[in-house]
């Protein structure tokens, strides 16, 4: 709590920014925001402190597929550097949202988007087993001279052709904390952290180097959550609330969870990777950094989960 009001993170998925393959232009990432902007606004009027982060795969790969189709006749653009941008044109669509949205509700707030350095650890076992596909296809031959000559790690990717990969380091520290707390206290909505930060480490001599990874966005915002200790901590996803047996006849809505559900279920295997799995095990990190409380649902039931209508409530205990 801030000022007497409630801080809460939301971690905003990719569904929120790309609805499906036919609106991926600007203009439709831009009306997606929007459409997240509204709900978000919502939480703004119950009084809640709010920092938004969010993903930026679609985005990255769209800068690299461009870097390819140009590296002719201009520069390639280095993976830390995709980031930096993504996280400004994403923050900028934020910020224009919800400013209109502010003007329209009369809500005295400002919006600051904070280009997020997060360093990670350049011994994390990821850096030697890379496992994120990145950018766009190619064929093996092609994938391989790129190997021999740019030094990538390649993979063939289900069957579709092959890719780049990179590491998926744990996030250990965002460089902007402090601005970002400052910020907060002052009253502003603060975007931070997209696309899980731009992956920095840490030389020997203290100072910051950008290195070719991806950190899992929910991860980076739960340490954040943690860091800045939020009252809750939301990830806005694709559905309403958790399931066990996902997609099964059998599949049941889970209302409550706590820590040690979360443990046991995640055991059983009902999480699969690259969907829910990764949300459940930022959130069991924020619950046991200190956090209080987790919700999971979706971006037009933020202000009824808080309310405690709906979503997956997720405690300690």
């Amino acid at each position: 709590m801030v000022n007497g009001a409630k801080v809460a993170v939301v971690a905003v998925g990719g569904n929120s920014l790309i609805k499906d393959s036919k609106h991926q232009s600007i203009p439709d990432q831009f009306n997606a925001a929007y459409e997240t902007s509204l709900h978000i606004a919502n939480m703004i009027e119950m009084g809640y402190n709010v920092v938004i982060t969010h993903g930026n795969g679609p985005q990255v790969g769209f800068i690299l597929l461009r870097s390819e189709l140009s590296r002719n006749d201009l520069h390639t653009v280095p993976m830390d550097y995709c980031g930096a941008d993504t996280q400004g044109a994403i923050g900028y669509m934020f910020q224009q949202a919800l400013y209109n949205i502010f003007r329209d509700r009369g809500i005295n707030k400002t919006v600051a988007t904070v280009v997020t350095q997060v360093v990670v650890d350049p011994e994390d076992p990821a850096f030697k087993k890379p496992s994120k596909p990145i950018g766009p296809f190619y064929s093996e031959a092609d994938a391989k001279a790129r190997k021999e000559a740019e030094g990538w790690d390649i993979m063939e990717d289900a069957g579709r052709g092959w890719r780049r990969v990179v590491a998926s380091p744990i996030p250990k520290e965002i460089v902007e904390e402090t601005a970002i707390k400052d910020l907060i206290k002052n009253g502003f909505i603060v975007v931070a952290v997209g696309g899980g930060g731009i992956p920095v480490i840490k030389r020997k001599d203290g100072k910051l180097e950008g290195t070719a990874a991806v950190i899992d966005k929910d991860f980076a915002s739960a340490l954040l959550a943690s860091n800045i200790n939020a009252d809750v901590f939301v990830i806005s996803t694709a559905v309403e609330k958790v399931y066990l047996n996902y997609g099964k006849p059998d599949q049941i809505a889970l209302d409550k969870m706590t820590l040690a559900d979360c443990k046991k279920y995640m055991e059983e295997g009902h999480f699969k990777p690259g969907s829910m799995l990764p949300k459940i095990k930022a959130i069991i990190s924020f619950l046991e950094k200190g956090g209080e409380k987790a919700i999971i649902t979706n971006p037009e039931n933020l202000k009824n989960a808080l309310e405690g209508k709906t979503g997956t409530h997720i405690t300690k205990e």
